[in-house]
């Protein structure tokens, strides 16, 4: 599985990695998780604000910060 989390480096995206790594580790699931800092790599996924959380190539959420059930979740759907 692999998740990309969007952003510039704010505090915003940093609470998304942390939260989706909080989820991660809730599930007990390993996933080739990166951070995508560059604006033309963000552009390419037509999102119209940062963070942006991406599973499996589909963004899920962009412009908020979603909580930790709400990325299990999203894990569990790609499984």
């Amino acid at each position: 599985m692999e998740i990309r989390i969007l952003g510039p480096g704010c505090p915003r995206c940093h609470e998304v990695e942390k939260r989706t790594m909080n989820a991660l580790i809730e599930l007990d699931f390993d996933a080739d998780v990166q951070k995508i800092t560059d604006f033309k790599q963000i552009a390419q996924y037509k999102i119209l604000g940062t963070p942006g959380l991406v599973i499996n190539g589909k963004v899920k959420c962009s412009g908020r910060i979603p909580s930790v059930d709400e990325i299990k979740k999203w894990i569990q759907e790609e499984m």
